[in-house]
């Protein structure tokens, strides 16, 4: 499974229409780009560990996107419906991370973290 995360932080000052527009921009994608197989999308919550403290950057929002596997992520990234919602996305953040992964669950997973990257 791919996994595309973005963690972001709106622009400051942002306003209801632009936030709207975005919204519909995701869901657009959501409805019309068959390759996602789960899009989660939410807020930052804090609850007093000390890690928080620790973060460099403030991200106030998360998406994770998930795709059954490379070519999957391709198709919606090459997507028109993905091309209207990266240029309102890159009107509304003020600051944002892109990360795609390739993962596998529990111990299998695990192997990604004793494997050699060399």
């Amino acid at each position: 499974m791919i996994l595309h995360i973005v963690l972001f932080r709106p622009r400051s000052g942002l306003g209801g229409n632009q936030r709207q527009s975005l919204a519909k921009a995701f869901a657009n994608a959501i409805d019309n780009i068959a390759s996602i197989k789960r899009a989660r999308i939410g807020r930052r919550r804090t609850h007093g560990r000390p890690y928080e403290q620790l973060m460099r950057e403030d991200y106030t929002h998360a998406a994770v996107i998930e795709f059954e596997d490379l070519d999957g992520l391709h198709a919606y990234l090459e997507h028109p419906a993905h091309a209207e919602l990266g240029s309102r996305f890159f009107d509304c953040f003020e600051q944002a991370l892109m990360y795609d992964f390739d993962v596998q669950d529990g111990h299998v997973g695990l192997n990604a973290l004793i494997e050699d990257d060399a």
